[in-house]
């Protein structure tokens, strides 16, 4: 694969300020996951760092930051629960052989150019889950904002904080408005040459070192360091099929989680990324995550709107990134350990507010009320589910409701003539000649356009209402292309007239067109004579009593 994707040098203080702010965002996250799989903290920071890297640098996200996220994390759990329940000695190696066979699935995607597929998400859907994702991020925070123990899921963070006020930490809450204040009010100018987040960060984490006893605020506290070592693959012929289904489910969520992200992204670097050359970058970054202990990662959407809020912009922010990571656990962890906890969730609400898409939702009285209520469908799945589910849900309405109206369209734009209309306009004078001196005894049923199966069965009403004729002239000039459904509903107008002794002509048939109907053998319910490359040639041959 030549050269990294979307890479210069033309950004380089805001690639570093980016890696930088995200790093730090991402640590305690990635101790925190490590944690909760079940495979230790150090194993989160290693994921952090191995998928950050070689997905920045192989990915097809430019800004993307990608490391161990929520979903990621909570499957990781059960696989290693799983296989150490199994074999305690070697179910952890099992386990992280499991990863990085997620990767090399995930390489294959890109090579089948899969991921190209997720770049069809309606805008609703996108518009949902961005809003759903920065309702998650600030409902997350506010109880590390009131100095408080963060909470599992958006549910219990709400549900808590009626307690978490009556018990706040004064000083965690005045650090934490701060941060807040100085990252929403912070001068364009001053912006422009140290990124907001950042700046909160060197001024109130000495604030708070100055101010305040060691206990009195919660930090990120001790970094594990040392280099990982090299953990070779380890196969049981036993396990193996768990094994592969296990990797299948990482590597199909890692995609999707990425990708959804490259889509925020996109959103707000206005460039667009190259979907499967981003599913190859997540799979080495997966594959040498397992290969050294560490966690399966995914683009990270809080961490990549970190980043580009920052002003990282190019691979290189994603590598300096997994860099600083590596970095802080061989040794200078000092440096960031007494960042308090409520100032990460300043800097993290202000992310929240930020990615909702606001604008959407200023117009969204304006707009259709199915697409309203599709966008916050979405957002209430994203933050009371999960993505993954919000997205699928969003994605299989969209697609309905815009069937229903193309097959709307479709219907309407069936033309029938038999003589006795005055809609013939786009006829030539020769078959409007021929079809009158049919007296009605023709009927020509005219498509136009593509025509996909939510239009098959208004076709076929349409076509059945229509019984007064001795011969149907199917006239699939303007259609370009057809599917399965329509071929079969084709394939019952055909029978239908057949068992009526009425003649059936089919006209103007394309090789694309052809070719469906061929695949699906209804080529030979006519005869070669009754299929015509014009209706003047059918309108003669019916006329002639062919």
């Amino acid at each position: 694969m030549p050269g990294v994707y979307g890479l210069h040098f033309r950004n380089l203080k805001g690639d570093l300020f980016g890696g930088i702010t995200a790093a730090v965002v991402a640590l305690p996250l990635a101790l925190a996951f490590g944690v909760s799989s079940g495979a230790g903290a150090i194993a989160g920071v290693y994921g952090a760092i191995f998928t950050g890297f070689f997905a920045a640098l192989f990915g097809g996200t430019p800004a993307q930051v990608s490391g161990p996220t929520g979903p990621m994390t909570v499957v990781m759990a059960g696989v290693f629960t799983q296989f150490v329940a199994v074999d305690p000695e070697s179910g952890p190696a099992l386990a992280f052989t499991v990863v990085v066979l997620s990767g090399l699935f995930q390489i294959g995607f890109g090579f089948l150019r899969l991921g190209q597929y997720i770049a069809m998400v309606p805008f609703p859907v996108i518009s949902g889950f961005m809003s759903g994702i920065g309702v998650i991020i600030i409902s997350l925070q506010l109880a590390p904002l009131l100095g408080q123990p963060s909470q599992a899921g958006v549910l219990d963070s709400l549900l808590a904080l009626p307690v978490n006020l009556l018990s706040l930490n004064p000083a965690a809450l005045l650090l934490g408005t701060l941060t807040l204040l100085i990252v929403t009010r912070s001068p364009a100018k001053l912006a422009k040459w140290i990124p907001a987040p950042l700046l909160a960060l060197l001024i109130v984490t000495p604030l708070s070192v100055a101010l305040f006893s060691a206990g009195e605020l919660a930090v990120i506290g001790d970094i594990p360091t040392g280099l990982p070592a090299l953990q070779l693959p380890s196969i049981s012929t036993a396990l193996l099929g768990d094994m592969l289904l296990s990797a299948m489910m990482l590597a199909a969520l890692g995609s999707i989680d990425s990708l959804l992200t490259s889509l925020v992204a996109d959103n707000m670097t206005r460039i667009h990324h190259d979907s499967d050359r981003e599913l190859i970058g997540q799979g080495i970054g997966n594959t040498m995550a397992g290969l050294f202990g560490g966690l399966p990662g995914a683009g990270a959407t809080m961490r990549t709107v970190v980043n580009i809020r920052a002003g990282g912009s190019t691979p290189l922010s994603g590598a300096l990134h997994a860099l600083f990571l590596l970095v802080l656990i061989l040794g200078a962890g000092p440096l960031a350990e007494a960042i308090p906890h409520a100032v990460l969730a300043g800097i993290l609400i202000k992310v929240g507010i930020d990615i909702i898409d606001w604008d959407f939702l200023r117009r969204a009285r304006r707009a259709p009320p199915v697409i309203t209520t599709l966008m916050l469908l979405v957002l209430l799945l994203t933050v009371l589910v999960d993505l993954i589910t919000a997205v699928a849900i969003g994605v299989f309405i969209a697609n309905v409701i815009t069937v229903k109206r193309l097959a709307e369209n479709q219907i309407a734009s069936i033309r029938l003539y038999n003589g006795q209309d005055q809609n013939n306009a786009i006829l030539g004078d020769s078959e409007r000649d021929l079809i009158d001196q049919a007296n009605g005894a023709i009927l020509v049923f005219q498509l136009s356009g593509p025509i996909s199966y939510g239009a098959s069965k208004g076709i076929e009403q349409t076509f059945f209402a229509q019984s007064e004729h001795q011969t149907i002239i199917l006239d699939l000039s303007d259609v370009p292309f057809i599917d399965v459904s329509t071929a079969m509903a084709l394939e019952t107008l055909i029978k239908g007239s057949h068992s009526e002794t009425r003649a059936v002509f089919l006209v103007g048939v394309n090789d694309s067109v052809h070719d469906v109907l061929s695949r699906m053998q209804i080529t030979g319910l006519l005869s070669p004579e009754r299929c015509k490359p014009n209706l003047l040639a059918a309108l003669n041959a019916s006329l002639a009593g062919q």
